[in-house]
């Protein structure tokens, strides 16, 4: 079998696809779309924007605080005092104290938080980016399908067209022997409900294309137009099932994202080990405070070292290390998950593809010696060794052919892209699509060390 395989079935059906045409919409075209315009991927896109916060977040337990303060009142004081020559004297006054001050306090050491906070913010960058790519693989996937679904369905719509005008022409047919003596009123019958039978599946193919076109809307993004021929992706498989089991294990996003899932499980239980340990920051002040009862002005300054040493808060900082541990544990067993459904999906995928590939050709070979049975049987009706009823069903035999092989061809190229999705390869990079490559380390180095700021790198 060919490791190219193109959607052979366009050129049988004899339908007006031209993929040799310029104004004809490719695969790889509808593809590129989808992975520009796809609301899903870009939602994806803008979750792993904001993971990548999560390491300014991090950093920034390790930066000092600042904070400001200020205070302004208004007091009255009245006291009295004895006076020998006079008897005594009450004295009372108006003041407006007021205080500003500003605080620094510089982490020096939080028990390895900071360093854990850290490496689990980078963990769970990466792990982001894994579900970013499983996205985009599940895009592709469904923009392939979703293509293919619409060049089947026309081509199925082709075949009923083209079955209802035949029995349309076997009524007529029927009705014109009838009315010279040579048939029968059953013939007639026969004749009119295949050819309602034929209309009725018709308007069904018609309605599955209409689906299939606003499928392809919502995932690509446009309206299908002339479609090209699709082809299978065999490039991007290995040579074996083994290989690609192999392979899946080491390239498979929704794997490489769990891993990077234990990484960020592990970093937690020290960052909330380290809320055991004692904490040592270094703290400054300074304070200006005027128009006090006391005094007029009085300046403040004090630098400090402040070690905090935990020695019991209640028990719940222990029952959140060890809810952390169960996190880790099944975030080990949820790798174990994966890897057991990417095998599956990979077995499923290769044995699906191989079943088409061998379906093609005997479909192929069904469909050569139905037409030839056909033709044979209308002839041998001609001269009456035939009866309407053995042509009809002949027909019959031949459309569900014809039928089955439209699937097939489908099943073929869009088996090789799930084939390709449970790998790990269905992403931009292997496809070389036309596209804009979306650049995730980009956004993650712009906001990395950004101190300050409320805009996005984009400027909202």
């Amino acid at each position: 079998m060919s490791r190219s395989v193109v959607f052979g079935f366009v050129g049988l059906l004899g339908l007006a696809w031209q993929t040799s045409s310029v104004s004809a919409q490719s695969l790889t075209e509808a593809l590129a779309l989808a992975y520009s315009n796809n609301p899903q991927l870009n939602a994806a896109r803008a979750q792993t924007r904001a993971a990548d916060e999560g390491m300014g977040i991090a950093l920034g337990a390790a930066r000092p605080k600042i904070n400001g303060s200020a205070s302004v009142g208004r007091s009255y004081t009245a006291y009295g005092y004895q006076n020998y020559s006079n008897g005594g004297v009450n004295v009372d006054f108006y003041n407006t104290p007021t205080n500003f001050g500003i605080q620094l306090v510089q982490p020096l050491y939080t028990g390895g938080q900071i360093t854990a906070g850290i490496n689990q913010a980078e963990a769970a960058i990466r792990a982001q980016r894994e579900v970013l790519r499983s996205t985009e693989t599940s895009v592709l996937l469904a923009a392939a399908t979703a293509y293919m679904d619409v060049i089947r369905d026309t081509a199925l719509v082709g075949l009923q067209e083209s079955n209802v005008k035949f029995l349309a022409e076997q009524v007529r047919a029927a009705k014109d022997r009838f009315n010279v003596g040579e048939g029968t009123n059953t013939d007639v019958a026969q004749a009119e409900a295949s050819y309602q039978l034929a209309v009725s599946q018709l308007n069904a193919a018609r309605a599955q294309l209409n689906a299939s076109r606003a499928t392809f809307r919502q995932v690509i993004g446009k309206d299908p137009g002339k479609l090209g021929g699709g082809s299978a992706v065999d490039k991007l498989m290995p040579k074996s099932m083994e290989a690609a089991v192999t392979a899946s294990q080491s390239e498979n996003p929704n794997i490489l994202a769990g891993v990077h899932n234990i990484d960020v499980a592990v970093h937690n239980v020290k960052y909330l080990e380290g809320a055991l340990l004692p904490q040592l920051s270094a703290q400054g002040t300074a304070s200006r405070a005027f128009d006090n009862p006391s005094y007029k002005t009085l300046n403040n300054a004090s630098v400090s070292l402040n070690l905090t040493v935990p020695i019991y808060q209640g028990g719940g900082e222990y029952a959140k290390i060890r809810q952390a541990k169960e996190q880790l544990g099944a975030a080990r067993l949820q790798v174990d998950l994966a890897r057991d459904q990417v095998r599956a999906n990979v077995v499923s995928a290769w044995g699906m593809l191989q079943a088409a590939n061998a379906s093609i050709e005997a479909y192929k070979a069904q469909v050569d010696a139905s037409q030839l049975a056909l033709n044979g049987v209308i002839e041998e009706q001609r001269v009456g060794q035939r009866t309407t009823l053995d042509v009809l069903n002949q027909q019959t035999t031949l459309i569900t052919a014809r039928s089955n092989l439209v699937n097939a061809e489908r099943s073929r190229v869009v088996g090789s892209f799930q084939l390709a999705a449970a790998v790990g390869r269905l992403d931009i990079d292997h496809m070389k699509l036309k596209a804009t490559i979306y650049n995730a380390e980009a956004h993650a180095e712009a906001v990395r060390d950004k101190w300050i700021g409320l805009r996005t790198p984009d400027g909202r």
